[in-house]
């Protein structure tokens, strides 16, 4: 009985001013799918007025489609002369199969008529354990019934047909969608959108140590819109991310837009992130993710849909391109601002290095200083000490801010060094204190049962994977680290800071037992993402 109470804390009921009884997790989290909308999803009955009239104006609705159907193939013939010359050098094309990708594999997108994302979700059948794990926020969700949603669409169809008649060239008829999306990023700490390990616990960690933005993790658009609960899951959001955004991933400006429109029904967000950079070949394969910067009409479609769609400010997140030495996101930047994004951030990486090689910050700089005045450009990658923070601000003044990916990760207290401007030597025990938030923040988010409790330590553990990489300011010959050392072995100033150290994963598991009990009879762990290899990283 003792250990079932072990973790009652966690889940206290709260009382309200009405008196209603509510958990703790349902008031301090929002974002969940409404079921009447998730069943009309399943049946693929959802209406999407206001999608399909922007993409409609823009000529990318039904036939007219093949229109751009016809400049993406004139694009494609140079993709195609560069995939050919790239496949010379020894390097084929591999189909990602599952969550675990050689890093070293370079895959060239696949050509557009072999993709297998589709423009309208495929029919959900129904589940026993999807309908138990979906959660219900009736206060923030929409609900809307196929009947409600016809009239909505009724509705909205007048202006759709004024909107088409309009030029989309004379703005002086109609206000432009950018002016009412303003969003701040400039000076703000960016906790970048991190598969796996960027989980809601781990965003509240970084919020305590200091983040200002916090984003979701990547999302796929298919996937939401065909209503799965364990997708819909990735854009929970915490009252304590008071500036945070959704991460999605697509590869049709249809599919993306009607993404964005759902989103803006279901959730509360101040942003929402589309990812155009993200390396896996699973991703790639089906012409999402980084695939798309060899496509840059496809872009313009899905940024202007999305933009033109809802009034959240639209970012996206690219790399500097497709393969190395051949950058082209900087011919792009002055008219991605143009297009109806908000913010792009830079990753200072091509798809083909993925996380081998240093970031190309000269690159990133590059770009900011094209960008228009009115698009914020961000930098990403390496960032790993407050002096490092210091010279990308002072090197490119035109540079809004930087995003921080597996710095956060391996020392989520460096939010608190940038903002104290101070390397923090930070002992075993105040890094123990920040897992044990990491646990309970878990225990709040999946449940305090059984399942619960191994779910915390399976994400608990993943960080874990990360965090041995960090080596004590104190024990620093050359301050400060860099993000690509390889820590050598070490004895630490006490047996817990030694533990830390250890890359294997027996003692994180030894680590995660401190936390959160005994380990079920076995229990074994391998990193989903191979985060212990130091070029391996999986975050898109």
């Amino acid at each position: 009985m003792a250990s079932r109470l072990r973790f009652s804390g966690t889940h206290r009921d709260v009382v309200d001013v009405a008196g209603s009884t509510n958990t703790l997790r349902k008031s301090s989290e929002v974002n969940g799918l409404n079921k009447d909308v998730q069943k009309l999803l399943w049946k693929n009955k959802m209406k999407f007025p206001k999608a399909d009239a922007k993409l409609k104006s823009l000529g990318l609705l039904g036939p007219a489609k093949s229109k751009m159907k016809v400049m993406e193939d004139k694009e494609q013939e140079g993709v195609v002369d560069s995939n050919n010359s790239h496949a010379t050098n020894g390097n084929g094309c591999m189909k990602g199969t599952g969550d675990s990708v050689d890093e070293s594999e370079c895959s060239p997108c696949v050509p557009e008529e072999n993709n297998i994302v589709n423009d309208r979700p495929l029919k959900k059948a129904k589940s026993e354990n999807v309908e138990n794990c979906c959660s219900v926020e009736g206060d923030n969700g929409v609900s809307v019934l196929e009947e409600d949603t016809r009239n909505n669409t009724a509705d909205t169809q007048p202006a759709a047909k004024i909107d088409d008649i309009l030029p989309e060239t004379d703005g002086s008829l109609k206000t432009h969608s950018r002016e009412k999306k303003l969003i701040d990023f400039r000076e703000k700490l960016y906790l970048a959108p991190l598969t796996t390990v960027g989980n809601l616990p781990f965003r509240r960690v970084c919020k305590v140590l200091g983040a200002d933005v916090t984003c979701g993790e990547m999302a796929m658009c298919t996937n939401l819109l065909q209503g799965q609960a364990s997708e819909w899951a990735l854009l929970r959001r915490h009252s304590s991310e008071d500036l945070f955004g959704v991460q999605i991933c697509g590869a049709y400006p249809d599919t993306l837009a009607r993404t964005v429109e759902l989103i803006d029904q279901q959730c509360t967000v101040d942003f929402i992130d589309i990812n155009m950079g993200c390396p896996i070949d699973i991703v790639v394969n089906k012409g999402a993710g980084s695939c798309l910067l060899t496509k840059p009409m496809r872009m313009k479609g899905i940024i202007e849909a999305t933009s033109g769609t809802v009034d959240k400010p639209i970012t996206i997140k690219v790399r500097t391109g497709y393969f190395e030495g051949k950058n082209r996101i900087d011919s792009l930047i002055a008219d991605i601002g143009t297009w109806g994004a908000s913010a792009v951030t830079v990753h200072g990486r091509t798809r083909q290095q993925r996380y081998s090689k240093l970031a190309d910050w000269d690159y990133i700089y590059q770009c900011a200083r094209k960008a228009s005045d009115d698009l914020q450009v961000l930098g990403n990658g390496d960032i790993y000490s407050y002096l490092d923070w210091n010279k990308h601000k002072s090197d490119c003044p035109e540079l809004a801010s930087c995003m921080i990916a597996r710095g956060a990760l391996i020392k989520p207290w460096i939010f608190t060094e940038i903002k104290e401007q101070r390397h923090w030597d930070i002992t075993s025990g105040e890094r123990l204190n920040i897992m044990k938030d990491f646990a309970r923040f878990g225990l709040e988010h999946w449940g305090s049962d059984k399942k619960g409790v191994e779910t915390t330590r399976h994400f608990l553990l993943e960080w874990l994977s990360y965090t041995c990489r960090y080596i004590p300011v104190g024990l620093l010959d050359v301050i400060p680290q860099r993000l690509n050392w390889r820590p050598p072995a070490y004895s630490g100033r006490d047996d817990l800071e030694t533990l830390m150290a250890s890359d294997s994963a027996a003692d994180w598991i030894r680590i995660s037992e401190m936390l959160l009990g005994k380990v079920p009879d076995g229990f074994t762990f391998a990193p989903k993402h191979k985060s212990n290899a130091y070029d391996r990283a999986e975050n898109g």
